[in-house]
């Protein structure tokens, strides 16, 4: 079992191409030759396999990486795709805001 570090990731430094660092269940760092490391959780619905961003670190901590990677996996194991259940939320928070953003213009123009 692979598991990082924030001593690890810190030491980690960029090449010539980037590359993976690979954690515990399907959670891995991509390190870009910028020097950017981003979180990523790899796993297969319906026998494809889908890449999942979670964030760059260190904006996304270690620990936060992993109840990332543990709530995806829980999501899988209820039968549900992450990546589709994340894409329902942001369409959902848009609405909202649309919602909040006409009623806004329609208090100014009264």
């Amino acid at each position: 079992m692979a598991m990082l570090s924030d001593t690890k990731i810190r030491a980690l430094k960029p090449r010539d191409k980037p590359y993976k660092q690979s954690d515990f269940d399907g959670l891995f760092l991509l390190i870009n030759p910028g020097g950017s490391k981003l979180w990523r959780f790899k796993d297969r619905w319906m026998g494809k396999e889908k890449l999942l961003s979670l964030g760059k670190y260190p904006d996304l901590p270690l620990k936060q990486a992993w109840d990332k990677r543990d709530e995806a996996r829980r999501l899988l194991s209820q039968g549900e795709d992450p990546s589709f259940v994340r894409k329902q939320e942001q369409v959902t928070k848009q609405a909202q805001q649309g919602e909040t953003f006409v009623k806004i213009a329609e208090n100014l123009l009264e």
